[in-house]
């Protein structure tokens, strides 16, 4: 777990926003119900399915060269993301609920460790607000809705 409640700790994990690509929660295109847009193991396929309509579509994702973009499996098929919200004059989003976990450790800790990040992380990308002390409570709130809604 990334947040210790009596110490209010975060330590970094160095995580960027590719750590959370593999399943990203979506909006399903046929019935708006929660579907998964997923990377297939190394297959070089991507899968969007719908538990509660069936809903599925694949797409392989390998190019004539062998190699392939790696992005975020919702891309693919342009689907809307599931736990997004507005904040203010900004869009709160996560691909899933570990990444919204994630954000909720850091956004709520009170000591916040760097260790030694490289500038490519997941927090050091995040747009300033997430970083301000006087926007936790109302960002904290509106993760809170997300995870209601997961």
């Amino acid at each position: 777990m990334y947040f210790t409640l009596m110490q209010q700790r975060f330590t970094d994990q160095k995580k960027t926003l590719r750590d959370f690509y593999r399943e990203v929660w979506v909006v399903c295109p046929s019935c708006s119900g929660k579907a998964f847009a997923r990377h297939l193991d190394n297959s070089g396929k991507v899968q969007l399915s719908c538990a509660s309509c069936a809903y599925a579509k694949a797409y392989d994702i390998k190019q004539p060269s062998g190699h392939r973009v790696y992005m975020a499996a919702h891309h693919y098929f342009d689907a809307r993301l599931w736990l997004q919200a507005p904040f203010r004059q900004h869009m709160i989003f996560a691909y899933n609920l570990e990444h919204l976990n994630y954000l909720e450790a850091y956004i709520q800790a009170g000591l916040r460790e760097k260790k030694d990040r490289a500038h490519f992380t997941l927090l050091e990308k995040l747009p300033r607000f997430y970083h301000q002390q006087k926007n936790r409570e109302d960002l904290l709130k509106v993760i809170r809705k997300l995870k209601h809604r997961s």
